[in-house]
């Protein structure tokens, strides 16, 4: 399984790509999404969505995850990046891929051991759990450890789903 992990925001945006077989994960890549600042949001979102796309196109993941966002104190940061949050939620699912979403907490919980990990703590662990990974940035070291999350409650998610379906 191999899964597309993604960190949202205008500014940068986490990508990383991990490989899932039962209990045992392989970095496959990572890297940034960075729209240029100074074009209009639009363009941005454009940006976003092509760089998205072309990680999509260059790596084929099976399925994507998604961290959510925090409320921001200024309103006007919290909508843009709910924008860029949306534009990740919807290139994966447009291309056919199942989005599972995460709240930050339970991304590092799942990947520390504790929900209020430092982004130190958390690129660290990533770095452990994905020998030979270095990843590019912090954003990418978030972006696997939404990944490893998805891993770790995917199939979790999948039984949960079929006894409701009963």
């Amino acid at each position: 399984m191999r899964i597309l992990g993604l960190d949202p925001g205008l500014r940068n945006t986490g990508w990383g790509i991990i490989d899932a077989v039962d209990n045992r994960l392989r970095h496959v890549a990572d890297g940034v999404i960075r729209p240029d600042a100074s074009a209009a949001l639009a363009e941005r979102l454009v940006q976003l969505h092509d760089g998205i796309m072309a990680v999509i196109a260059d790596f084929s993941p099976d399925e994507a995850a998604v961290e959510e966002t925090f409320v921001n104190m200024n309103p006007a940061s919290t909508l843009k990046l709910g924008q860029a949050r949306g534009v990740v939620l919807l290139v994966p699912a447009k291309s056919g891929l199942p989005v599972g979403e995460y709240a930050a907490t339970l991304v590092k919980q799942s990947v520390v051991g504790t929900g209020r990990a430092a982004k130190e703590q958390v690129g660290m662990m990533v770095k452990t759990l994905l020998p030979g990974c270095l990843a590019a940035t912090a954003d990418a070291a978030d972006a696997l450890a939404v990944a490893i999350c998805h891993a770790h409650h995917r199939g979790t998610q999948q039984k949960l789903a079929r006894a409701v379906a009963r």
